[in-house]
This record gives C-alpha cells, sequence and structure tokens, in this order.
C-alpha cells in the first residue's frame, strides 16, 4: 500500500512537471505571438502610412492629369488645324472642331478612306487635297499629314488649310513669271522682229510681176514658215506666262512613254538615230496635266534629237523610287558646256538658232507645278541627261 501510495505521488508530480513545462512552453509562445504581433502592428502602420502616401501621390497625379487633359482639350479645340485620329482599322475615333469645319459631318466612326473618296479630290501635290463643294470657286485646298503608327497601328492625321497660302503661292510664281516678261522685253522684240521682217520681205516679193510661178510658190512657202515660227513663238509665250493648269487626270505611265515614243520615232529615224525605251512603271499611274507633261516630256525628246549625230542614240527610261516617278532622256551628243547648263531654263535663252528659247523654261514650269523637279547631266563630248522627278499619286 505505501508503494501504491508512493507511486502515486510520483506520478501526480510528473504530471505537475509536464503541465508546468506546457505552461512554460504556452507562456514562451504566446510571448512569440506577442511579439510578432506588435512586429505585424508595426508593419501595418507603416504600410497604412506608406499607402496614404502613395494615394495621396496618386490623387496628386490624377489631379494633374486631368488637369493636363483638360488643356490638352482646350488646346486640341482651338488649334486651327484639324486632327483626326484613327484606331488600328483606319476609322475615325476621335476629331477637333477644326476637322470637323473642314471636312464636314459626321466623320467619327467612318473609314478614312471612305472620307477620302466622298470629301477629298486629289491634286498633283502628293498630300495636297481639294475639298468637294457645290461651288468649285469656294473649294478648299488642305494638306494631310499622318504621324507613324504606334504599336496598336493607330496614327494620327493633322490637316492643314493652305488655301490662302497656296493663292499667295501661285501670285507669287505669277509674279515671277510676269517679272521676267517684263525683263524679257526688249529680248522679245528682237525675237519677233526677225522673223516678221523676214516674212515681211517675201510677202513684198510676191507683189511682184517678174516672179516665175515656181519662185512666187517659193516665197510664199517662206513666208508661212516665217509666220508659223511666229505662231509657235507666241504659242510658247503664253504657255510660259498660263504656268499650271488644272486639267488633271490619271495617267498611266506606259502609256505615256508608249505615246512619246511613237510620235518621236519618225523625227529619230529621219535623222538615222537609234531610240532605247525602257519602261519599269508597270501599271502606276499619276495625277497630272497630260498635254502638259507629254509637251514637257517631247520637248526634252526633241531637243536631244536636235543634239545628237547620226549614228548616235537617244534614251528614254521610266521607274519607280520610293515616292517617286523617275523619267529620263540621254542622248549621246556632244554635250554642253557648265558655263551653259546654270542658263539653260532661262527664259529666251537658246543655243540654237532656229529655236525659242522658251522649250526648257515652260518644261520646267510645267514640272514644278506638279511637285516635281528636273535635273541636268552633261559633260563635253559624251553626252547629255535630262532626269525628272514627279511625285508618285498616293494619298494618306
Amino acid at each position: 500500500m505505501q508503494i501504491n501510495k508512493i507511486s502515486k505521488i510520483n506520478n501526480i508530480s510528473d504530471d505537475q512537471a509536464q503541465l508546468q513545462r506546457a505552461f512554460a512552453a504556452f507562456n514562451e509562445v504566446s510571448e512569440q505571438l506577442s511579439s510578432v504581433y506588435q512586429e505585424l502592428q508595426g508593419q501595418v502602420a507603416h504600410l497604412t502610412r506608406e499607402l496614404a502616401l502613395a494615394n495621396g501621390e496618386l490623387h496628386k497625379q490624377l489631379v494633374a492629369k486631368e488637369n493636363l487633359s483638360q488643356r490638352l482639350g482646350l488646346l486640341l479645340n482651338a488649334l486651327p488645324g484639324g486632327v483626326v485620329a484613327l484606331n488600328a482599322q483606319e476609322c475615325i475615333e476621335q476629331v477637333n472642331p477644326a476637322a470637323i469645319s473642314l471636312l464636314g459631318e459626321p466623320l467619327l466612326g467612318l473609314e478614312w478612306s471612305r472620307v477620302v473618296q466622298e470629301r477629298l479630290i486629289a491634286t498633283m501635290l502628293v498630300n495636297e487635297w481639294l475639298i468637294k463643294s457645290d461651288k468649285p470657286s469656294e473649294s478648299r485646298r488642305i494638306r494631310v499629314e499622318s504621324s507613324a503608327a504606334d504599336t496598336l497601328g493607330r496614327r494620327i492625321l493633322l490637316i492643314n488649310d493652305i488655301t490662302d497660302a497656296y493663292a499667295l503661292q501661285e501670285q507669287f510664281r505669277r509674279n515671277q513669271r510676269l517679272t521676267a516678261m517684263g525683263e524679257m522685253a526688249a529680248n522679245l522684240a528682237h525675237q519677233l522682229r526677225t522673223p516678221l521682217s523676214t516674212a515681211l520681205i517675201y510677202a513684198n516679193h510676191l507683189g511682184s510681176d517678174a516672179l516665175t510661178s515656181s519662185e512666187r510658190q517659193k516665197f510664199a512657202a517662206k513666208t508661212i514658215e516665217r509666220l508659223l515660227h511666229l505662231e509657235q513663238l507666241t504659242k510658247d509665250m503664253l504657255r510660259f506666262v498660263k504656268g499650271e493648269s488644272n486639267q488633271l487626270e490619271a495617267v498611266e505611265i506606259t502609256s505615256l512613254i508608249a505615246e512619246l515614243q511613237q510620235v518621236i520615232e519618225p523625227q529619230v529615224k529621219q535623222k538615222k538615230l537609234q531610240l532605247n525605251m525602257s519602261d519599269c512603271c508597270g501599271s502606276e499611274k499619276i495625277m497630272t496635266d497630260r498635254p502638259a507633261l507629254f509637251g514637257a516630256l517631247m520637248n526634252l525628246l526633241e531637243n536631244a534629237v536636235q543634239a545628237t549625230p547620226a549614228g548616235g542614240v537617244i534614251s528614254l527610261s521610266a521607274s519607280l523610287e520610293k515616292g517617286r516617278v523617275i523619267l529620263s532622256v540621254h542622248d549621246t551628243g556632244p554635250g554642253i558646256d557648265s558655263s551653259l547648263q546654270e542658263r539653260l531654263f532661262e527664259p529666251f535663252f537658246t543655243t540654237r538658232s532656229e529655236g525659242t528659247g522658251l522649250g526648257l523654261a515652260i518644261a520646267r514650269g510645267v514640272i514644278q507645278s506638279m511637285g516635281g523637279s528636273i535635273q541636268i547631266h552633261s559633260t563635253p563630248d559624251t553626252g547629255t541627261e535630262f532626269i525628272v522627278h514627279l511625285p508618285r499619286s498616293k494619298g494618306d
């Protein structure tokens, strides 16, 4: 019995020890949890402060962006030029009042290509258009510039009304032509007096009773020849003063080259020359005044034929570069001295006794009116090449 009591006492002591250890462990864990909780409270308080600061900063940024958006909206609405925002599908998703004033309504949601087709008329200059109007005399001229597409394929179109600027530019060009005409007055008097005096002499001979029938026909033919020369000089003068024509049409370059070949071939064969043709333009078309451009290129070809001795080669080529059509007329004639090349495009300057000196001046005027340029490459004894650059007909 005594042993059992001792055993029970020992068991109770062991239980109490275990319980004490458990309480001690619990207290330790509780202290740890309390420490962790206090640390978490500190972190929460820190994060709360940081969040409050972040929210304050975000609020400031939001207010700043709202103010910026308002300022940009006011600026966009106040811009004199039109602004059109296109999405990746080339549909209009935003416009400003200036764009609406120029292009009319509706615009939002429409495809830009449809707006171009229904409301604009292409000009000879790339990116420049006429706005269709019931009164053609009141039509506005605009220039459309496009930004590069962003990563989503969106882009911005800037539309500027250049009607007044274009009118001033045309007036300036006309004033230049009139100034040139004034400076050429003395030269013109000489140009007209020589063939006119010759024609009068031949006409006086026609009144002589001593002339035979064949002699009378000879003088009549010479009189008509001089009068035709006067007529051609007058026509060239009028073309030079008139400048740009507005009879625009879509011209296929291949068709134009073929027509030039057909017209110039008889002159080439008559002078026993070789004609080389090269056309790499395919079905490319340009918006231009066909008769004016044809006349300008024909003038270059006729000059090449007249400058090239028998057995020489005349070359006409057409090719495409990025954004440009390149037309070249090359001959194997004696070439042109560098001191004369700078004057070739001056009105009434000519190296031929029978020339009027207006052909190249008119050709350059026609090509420049189409937004193009003309260059000359020539070296004595190696031939001459005239290179015409014209913009390809494409819009935004």
